[in-house]
């Protein structure tokens, strides 16, 4: 071999990812970092490694997996606030129930006393209408009760005139009934008088 070709060889600090360390030769020399060893591979240990080359694994775990939590958190919170808004809901719709059925049996005990005291209040309605009524037939004063009892007895004077006209239509048809009459009796009397005559009673008319 010639001289000065072959590189040196020193001696090498080793540093594992999984914390081992320890000293070779290399022709590198200083120190270098290594992501396997006999300590951490799994041909030797006889358990799997995820290799985090770079740290991308840690850095996902970090992005994600925080944001996984914050996402089961937030959903577990909405449920929560769900559940209670659902309770508060039915709880406030009970007591509206609850409001209505103390309403209505309000209500009907207020009837119930009404139909009690009905009797007694119609009767002093009554009594006060009948005075009420008696003092406006004695005092009708106003403008509008004179307008008033001049066209009820414009009403009276057109009915009477009206009944009047009837009647008289009554006399007219009677009258004219009696000299259609008369003058029937008149003809029959002729017929007699002639049929006489002629000396054969009755054959003017049939009887």
């Amino acid at each position: 071999m010639k001289e000065s070709l072959h590189p040196e060889y020193k001696v090498t600090r080793y540093e594992c990812s999984c914390g081992n360390t320890f000293e070779s030769m290399s022709t590198k020399g200083g120190n270098l970092h290594i992501e396997l060893c006999d300590k951490c591979h799994p041909f030797y240990t006889g358990q799997q490694k995820l290799i985090d080359t770079g740290g991308r694994v840690q850095r996902f775990a970090d992005k994600y997996g925080a944001a996984a939590t914050a996402t089961l958190e937030k959903d577990a919170a909405a449920k929560e606030a769900r559940r209670r808004a659902a309770e508060e809901l039915e709880i406030i719709k009970r007591a509206q129930r609850e409001e209505k059925v103390a309403a209505k049996a309000a209500k009907a005990n207020e009837f119930a006393a009404q139909a009690k005291s009905a009797p007694a209040v119609d009767e002093v309605g009554e009594e006060a209408a009948d005075a009420l009524s008696e003092k406006d037939a004695d005092t009708p004063t106003s403008e509008g009760d004179g307008m008033l009892e001049d066209s009820n007895v414009a009403g009276i004077d057109a009915a009477e005139a009206e009944q009047e006209a009837e009647i008289q239509e009554e006399d007219a048809a009677a009258a004219h009934d009696a000299a259609t009459a008369g003058d029937l009796a008149d003809q029959i009397d002729t017929a007699d008088i002639l049929s006489d005559a002629a000396g054969a009673p009755g054959d003017g008319l049939e009887p």
